[in-house]
């Protein structure tokens, strides 16, 4: 029957699924201009002895003066698939024009440390600055503290990881985080999280979880063996790594022609209360990934939403390990520009930019 928390998580997904749905059209307008693709070949490691990653996508990224700091999913080993995060620091101006020298030092930041990151390892970052610290937001993958918690037929887990990292890069703390109430806590499956605000230990949370629930039909055509994916958003204790049940809610739900959503990006604030993240779908007629934008409050409410406006393009884009995709993680505004640095088809990190008031102009506000 599974908990309390689960019945209770379920039951919101459920309502979000008939409620949530028809404020997104299948349309697909890409408003973004093709640079950079960053293949593995492209990044140095060195202060490991294997310095070409066969993989080298998904990247986190944040803007520091004209400094950007990229932390892109490094993966080694071609058989377990195990995956670190790097950090890679260039000028802005230097990664849009293209004109920089290659290979690109770069170092490991987080790799498999504990049991929860001990399987397939560090995925996925999104990246906050503060004044002092980067704070990180990955999937950690391993085995987790109950057998019990490991999904049906799985041999691990996806967690949601969070880490802090000195002006150095050094690690100053990392756990991962579990759902607490109804005398009950709770550790997901979850992944794609962002922070939104941070005050003290206190955080507001974009984030993913994933529920199981019994064979359901949602149609007369459509079986499901689980809830899908959706975009949550919640509050967050950064000192016990605790996220409150009575604050996690949906906010948008996959349509009709999607497997499953998800966030895709960090946030990043353009107006008093209001702050612009990149959302990911999964079409249903060709497993492609492709994104879009949307605007949430200081809260991780839904503010305005956009269709689709970056989806993958040509050979480059299109042909990887994870065919189809362009996914996530950095998103940053420089002078005039958005510029969404994103995971191509799990292999290589791609850079797109495009002028912010067109980006704007695409959400629908709600």
């Amino acid at each position: 029957m599974g908990s309390i928390l689960e019945r209770k998580l379920e039951q919101r997904a459920w309502r979000a699924l008939r409620e949530l749905r028809g404020i997104r059209a299948p349309r697909t307008h890409d408003i973004f201009a093709r640079g950079e693709v960053l293949s593995p070949d492209d990044f140095e490691v060195e202060n490991y002895p294997r310095k070409r990653p066969l993989a080298a996508f998904n990247p986190g990224a944040a803007l520091v003066g004209d400094r950007l700091y990229l932390f892109p999913r490094f993966v080694f080993d071609y058989y377990s698939y195990t995956s670190s995060i790097g950090a890679v620091e260039i000028g802005i101006e230097e990664l849009l024009s293209g004109d920089f020298p290659r290979p690109l030092k770069a170092r490991i930041v987080l790799w498999p440390q504990t049991p929860w990151e001990a399987v397939k390892g560090c995925e996925d970052p999104r990246i906050s600055f503060d004044s002092d610290r980067f704070r990180v937001l990955y999937t950690g993958v391993g085995k987790p503290d109950r057998a019990d918690e490991v999904p049906a037929g799985g041999r691990y887990k996806a967690v949601l990881g969070y880490a802090e990292l000195d002006l150095s890069l050094g690690l100053i703390r990392k756990g991962f985080f579990r759902v607490v109430g109804e005398g009950e806590e709770l550790v997901p499956g979850n992944k794609d999280s962002a922070l939104v605000t941070v005050k003290g230990k206190q955080a507001s949370l974009l984030t993913r979880p994933s529920l199981r629930a019994s064979r359901v039909r949602l149609s007369p055509k459509v079986r499901r063996e689980k809830l899908p994916d959706m975009c949550w958003r919640a509050e967050a204790d950064l000192g016990d790594f605790t996220i409150p049940l009575g604050s996690m809610q949906p906010v948008i739900a996959p349509e009709d022609w999607e497997y499953k959503i998800g966030w895709s990006t960090n946030t990043v604030r353009i107006a008093e209360d209001e702050y612009l993240v990149g959302w990911h779908g999964v079409l249903r007629e060709d497993l492609s990934y492709r994104n879009g934008l949307a605007l949430v409050d200081t809260e991780g409410n839904l503010v305005a939403i956009s269709d689709y406006v970056l989806a993958p393009q040509g050979l480059r884009e299109e042909y990887g390990d994870r065919s189809l995709t362009i996914f996530g993680n950095g998103l940053v505004v420089y002078r005039d520009l958005l510029v969404w640095i994103g995971g191509v088809s799990d292999y290589g990190v791609g850079i797109f930019t495009s002028p912010l008031t067109e980006a704007l102009s695409t959400l629908r506000r709600l």
